[in-house]
């Protein structure tokens, strides 16, 4: 069975027993926060176009925000996610600044009820 030895390959890649990061040395670093949705069937083409645009328009709007890049997905291993990206924060305290920013909550209070999300945020 394929999925069993994928799930034992990447066990093997996992060391055990490492060391945890303190508390310093994990404020320290790039943070990437990944998304992606699905719409959900009512999202009309403006409002997905909008979304995009809102979202490329938070580089230079949020401070310690790095990169930004989001799109279409072009998987068809998705899941039904038809829309992701993945931002690059310079550390945890400005993936904070954004969670809280104002451009952020505004693009939310709107797009969360035409979409399904799924989040991840990485430290790399």
């Amino acid at each position: 069975m394929r999925s069993a030895g994928l799930a034992a390959t990447a066990a093997a890649l996992i060391p055990a027993g490492e060391p945890t990061a303190s508390a310093e040395e994990a404020q320290d670093g790039n943070v990437f926060h990944i998304f992606a949705f699905q719409w959900k069937p009512d999202a009309s083409e403006d409002q997905k176009q909008r979304a995009a645009k809102e979202i490329a328009a938070f580089q230079g709007q949020i401070p310690g925000l790095l990169e930004t890049h989001a799109g279409p997905n072009l998987s068809p291993r998705g899941k039904g996610n038809t829309f992701g990206g993945i931002m690059r924060f310079k550390d945890a305290a400005s993936l904070d600044v954004y969670t809280r920013h104002p451009a952020h909550l505004a693009l939310l209070k709107w797009l969360v009820p035409l979409i399904d999300a799924i989040e991840l945020d990485l430290r790399a």
